[in-house]
């Protein structure tokens, strides 16, 4: 009796002894994941700062800072233009990027009303890259497109983007009230200050240095004019968004009319 007690008992000191040893590892692994994740997260936020490095020559010499990637801030009053703006000749040369098509209309007719056909092959052409959805872009934003136009010598007016349908609905291009453009040897930073002096009010501006175009928008209503530079890249390697179910939050699509 008295061995078996001592039996027991050394199974018992055998099986505690041997707890640790296997907890250990438990924690270690543990502790291993959690020192992983910290790691990691580092290495995401040091790479996700909100900033960009920019480097250029100063007599001779590479000299590097760091930029927010992101700087915007709203229209000051007195900045906006005062002057009625000029009637543009209504020409306008678009080619659509994404959709490798092109159009050169005017979008008035001869009594000066909208030509609710040429609207419609620039609507066309505007229309959403990832589901094909057309709709009504505003005439007005079509105005300045070929104010532009007129400015820079009536060279043609490459459309990065226009209407989104796949698109957050905050965005003016889910509105169909923006595009983003760029035109062949025209410096964006002079397109940007042309656009700049269009805006009587209600407008959006943006600058994308790294993608090379600039973004005119007509605000929401009630919203103040806005301006930004935006260092980010162009967002081409964005995942396909699915198509968003209709929100009659934009015009439909005109219909050509001969």
């Amino acid at each position: 009796m008295r061995r078996m007690a001592l039996i027991i008992a050394a199974c018992l000191l055998v099986a505690m002894g041997s707890q640790p040893a296997d907890a250990a590892p438990k924690a270690k692994s543990a502790a291993a994941r959690s020192a992983s994740s910290a790691k990691s997260s580092s290495r995401k936020s040091s790479s996700n700062k909100g900033t960009t490095k920019q480097c250029s020559k100063v007599k001779g010499k590479k000299k590097c800072k760091r930029v927010a990637v992101f700087q915007g801030h709203g229209a000051q009053r007195s900045s906006l233009r005062t002057e009625e703006l000029p009637r543009p000749s209504g020409d306008i040369w678009l080619r659509a990027e994404n959709l490798a098509d092109e159009a050169k209309v005017n979008i008035y007719k001869a009594d000066g009303s909208f030509d609710e056909a040429a609207l419609a092959r620039l609507d066309d052409l505007f229309r959403c890259r990832q589901t094909g959805e057309v709709r009504a872009v505003r005439p007005e934003l079509y105005e300045q497109l070929s104010r532009i136009y007129d400015h820079f010598g009536g060279k043609r007016v490459d459309l990065v983007s226009g209407f989104r349908y796949a698109e957050r609905n905050s965005s003016r291009h889910f509105h169909a009230s923006a595009m983003d453009i760029r035109i062949k040897d025209a410096s964006i930073r002079d397109m940007y200050a042309y656009a700049e002096s269009l805006d009587a009010g209600n407008m959006g501006i943006g600058l994308y240095p790294t993608s090379g175009f600039i973004h005119v928008d007509f605000r929401a209503p009630g919203e103040k004019s806005y301006r930004w530079t935006d260092w980010s890249g162009s967002g081409s390697n964005k995942k396909a968004t699915k198509k968003k179910k209709s929100t009659n939050r934009t015009q439909p699509a005109r219909k050509p009319v001969s």
